[in-house]
């Protein structure tokens, strides 16, 4: 199982615009960039209401790149009914390139010419194809890479969510591994430094946030002739087991050795009483007595702590199977949303009635205090329950 260990994100105006046309959702395990266009702040409009349609969390039903391009198409209608609506938005429209983390695989929704790469093993790969005129001329062995960085229709795209009443959504899904480094930017990025310069500052940067911000600085000094947005999210491999020092540790029932029995004479070692020198009988004799032993009776202490265990260990050991039957949402040292399974308690010596159960992607302080609150209760839960509180809380449905 995959899960996003860290994020970061920053949306940048550039060095040549007055305002920020670019959105950004970062909540795990959905992100997503869009990059708007039109007049009078209409594409800043158009790309926070592309971004929006994800923060209401991901519609039900299907898979998750039906549920990503539904909800792109949800942002499309409500973007285009607007700009029919109101002339100084007429046109207006914005790119939209947005992931979703599961299980095993990290599921992709595009439309645009914002981009999503993928680092693996410190070789750069691009997810994602423009929807723009210079990747068509591309495609049709009409321009070269090179060329298209040029060119003077480059930021001319043939698709986006709003101007139309229905949109196409590319789709896309790739299995994830442990240490996977995705990037979402909007071409304010891309137009401004080529793959080789982002491969390169992926590689060598010491974080996430150093990552970002050095591409962000990298597109300004190349010329920063577009608003720059960039997301990173890097993935782990979660252990699905109890952590090493999480399983409660069970007594083994002590087992009675056998009894030795001692070996038996064989015919030929048993020997003939002889009678005593000078006398014609055999000289019975009593054996020993036992030698007596002084009886010791155990302390009053000793016989009530007998007493209090041989009553306690049933309830005891009857109360830890059954608080393997439930469940309770809390943070783990990180401050990450955590599913524990047992009873929220700490004990002396450092014994507690619970183990770690799941770790979501979501920290908790993306969540408003009043959410905590009643998230973080310690209120009792099924599996069920908890499970799915959870999977509400990844796909934003808690976030407010």
């Amino acid at each position: 199982m995959i899960r996003v260990a860290e994020h970061f994100e920053q949306t940048d105006t550039g060095r040549q615009r007055r305002g920020n046309e670019d959105s950004l959702f970062a909540r795990s395990p959905v992100f997503a960039v869009a990059d708007g266009m039109g007049g009078a702040q209409a594409g800043e409009v158009a790309s926070r209401i592309a971004v929006e349609a994800f923060g209401r969390g991901l519609p039900d039903g299907g898979s998750p790149e039906e549920r990503l391009a539904d909800a792109a198409r949800s942002a499309n209608e409500r973007i285009h009914e607007l700009s029919q609506a109101q002339r100084d938005r007429a046109g207006m429209g914005t790119t939209l390139t947005a992931a979703y983390v599961g299980e095993e695989e990290i599921s992709l929704a595009h439309v645009g010419d914002s981009r999503a790469y993928l680092l693996r093993r410190d070789e750069l790969r691009r997810l994602t194809s423009d929807h723009s005129l210079v990747q068509a001329l591309i495609d049709q062995g009409k321009l070269s890479e090179e060329g298209a960085a040029e060119h003077p229709q480059r930021s001319i795209i043939t698709r986006a969510l709003g101007p139309e009443a229905q949109v196409e959504v590319d789709t896309y899904t790739v299995r994830g591994e442990h240490d996977d480094l995705l990037l979402l930017c909007s071409d304010g990025l891309t137009s401004m430094i080529d793959e080789e310069t982002i491969a390169r500052v992926l590689r060598e940067a010491v974080s996430l946030a150093v990552a970002g911000r050095q591409l962000i600085d990298e597109a300004n000094q190349a010329g920063g002739r577009d608003n720059i947005t960039v997301v990173l999210f890097r993935l782990e491999e979660l252990d699905t087991g109890s952590a090493s020092g999480d399983q409660p540790t069970g007594s083994t029932p002590a087992v009675a050795a056998p009894a030795v029995a001692a070996p038996a004479r064989s015919a030929s070692t048993r020997g003939t009483a002889k009678p005593a020198t000078g006398s014609g009988r055999i000289e019975a004799r009593p054996p020993p007595p036992p030698p007596e032993h002084k009886r010791r009776r155990l302390p009053r202490a000793v016989k009530i702590a007998i007493v209090v265990l041989v009553i306690a260990l049933p309830l005891l050991v009857g109360g830890w199977l059954a608080s393997r039957a439930v469940y309770f949402v809390g943070t783990n040292k990180q401050g990450i949303v955590t599913i524990y399974r047992g009873l929220p308690y700490d004990l002396p010596a450092g014994i507690r009635l619970y183990e770690r159960f799941y770790v979501s992607g979501v920290p908790s302080g993306e969540l408003p205090s009043g959410r905590r609150a009643r998230l973080f209760d310690h209120k009792l839960r099924s599996q069920r329950d908890a499970e799915n509180l959870l999977n509400d809380l990844e796909q934003g449905k808690l976030a407010r």
